[in-house]
């Protein structure tokens, strides 16, 4: 790792920060701040369809009022020419090729039978070394392709999670080959690679929800002969059913609170909680969480928002 702790806080504009959103952005500002080193903001703008109206604002200011702040701010639909870039390195490195399988061939393919085991989330190499280029893949289905990276066969990656320990797999095992990009728009596995890259990113603070995905993520650095950062997958918070926190859940946006012209002092004060530095539920402050609470300090287990919790903060 570099002398100069770098981290960054990635909110997307798919729709509003909530809890577990929250807790997330704390954890990277503490372990940012505790390390006495840099955090950017990053907004991950990309997922075009997905993008809701005002949400980057949204986030921008929920995380204001939070109280988090960072030293820069980047936005991902400026930065495409980066991304390109690297895109055309994989491709001239034969490290990617283009893909014309639609979601309803690869559950057909999946369904067949004689299909084979745990196919449900590989790719089966449908289009590996079926077309010559981009050209005669679109000339084939009328329709820019996609492009996947071509993923070795029984080549295992492994990495030391600051929170889950050594994971490690062979990546053409589970995953096979994954897309990077839809025509010439960048995907997000091959995007952060090269953000955070680019960013001086030291250490990556997310939910381990993207825990598969940090494997896709270390072949794309070694294909261009990046050194990636360390990442730290933090447990979800999930509803009373265990399932990621939503809508069915009960509103636990942070703009509920913020917009009914109340302090964060009852989020802080649950987001502290959840991490096991208090006893109750009780309302903190940002400054008081800095100089009293352990990041190094968590919870194993993923964190249950209960109707009473989401009461108590002021939302529900």
């Amino acid at each position: 790792m570099a002398d100069t702790y770098v981290g960054r806080l990635a909110p997307a504009p798919t729709g509003a920060l909530h809890l577990g959103n929250a807790r997330t952005f704390l954890l990277a500002w503490l372990r940012a701040r505790a390390a006495g080193g840099k955090l950017i903001y990053r907004l991950e703008d990309l997922d075009h369809p997905k993008v809701k109206p005002g949400a980057a604002e949204e986030a921008h200011r929920d995380l204001e009022w939070l109280g988090l702040d960072w030293d820069e701010e980047y936005v991902q639909s400026e930065r495409m020419d980066l991304y390109r870039d690297a895109l055309e390195r994989l491709y001239h490195a034969s490290r990617v090729y283009p893909c014309i399988c639609t979601r309803r061939d690869l559950e057909s393919y999946q369904s067949a039978p004689n299909a084979g085991e745990d196919l449900e989330n590989r790719y089966p190499g449908l289009c590996r070394d079926r077309f010559a280029d981009a050209a005669a893949a679109e000339a084939e289905c009328g329709r820019e392709p996609a492009w996947r990276f071509r993923v070795h066969d029984g080549e295992s990656f492994g990495f030391l999670d600051g929170f889950h320990g050594w994971r490690e797999g062979v990546l053409s095992d589970w995953s096979g080959d994954f897309p990077v990009a839809r025509g010439d728009r960048p995907g997000y596995q091959l995007v952060v690679v090269v953000d955070d890259h680019r960013m001086g990113v030291t250490e990556v603070v997310r939910g381990d929800d993207l825990l598969p995905s940090t494997q896709r993520q270390l072949a794309l650095y070694q294909a261009l002969g990046w050194t990636p950062p360390s990442f730290y997958h933090l447990p979800l918070v999930v509803g009373p059913d265990g399932r990621r926190l939503a809508k069915r859940h009960g509103d636990s946006r942070l703009s509920v609170v913020r917009t009914q012209g109340m302090g964060p002092e009852r989020v802080l004060g649950w987001l502290a909680w959840s991490c096991g530095w208090a006893e109750n539920l009780r309302e903190w402050t940002l400054a008081e969480i800095r100089e009293k609470c352990d990041v190094s300090r968590l919870p194993r287990e993923r964190v249950t928002a209960t109707p009473d919790a989401l009461r108590w903060i002021g939302m529900g």
